[in-house]
């Protein structure tokens, strides 16, 4: 195995990561943008207005993209196990 196959499957990781983890944050980023508008042009400074409504949109999208996330990960896992035997030589 070689620096290139090393830096090959790095970059193979940290790209399903990536598409696995942007779909979540972005949905929490503009949930958390709305309420931090609603909350500064009515003043009001509540913890929980701003973290209960992030946690439900964290978890509806988790529950929408579950089965497109689970796909992603065993289409990856099954292209790693299935790169075993070159991997080895």
């Amino acid at each position: 195995m070689t620096s290139m196959t090393v830096m090959s499957l790095i970059y193979q990781a940290m790209l399903v990561a990536l598409k696995m983890a942007a779909p979540l944050l972005l949905s929490v980023l503009i949930v958390g943008l709305v309420i931090s508008i609603f909350q500064a042009a009515t003043q009001i400074n509540e913890m929980t207005l701003a973290f209960v409504p992030k946690l439900l949109a964290g978890g509806a999208a988790l529950a929408l993209l579950g089965p497109w996330l689970i796909t992603t990960m065993v289409d990856y896992i099954q292209s790693l196990i299935g790169m075993i035997p070159q991997l080895v030589q």
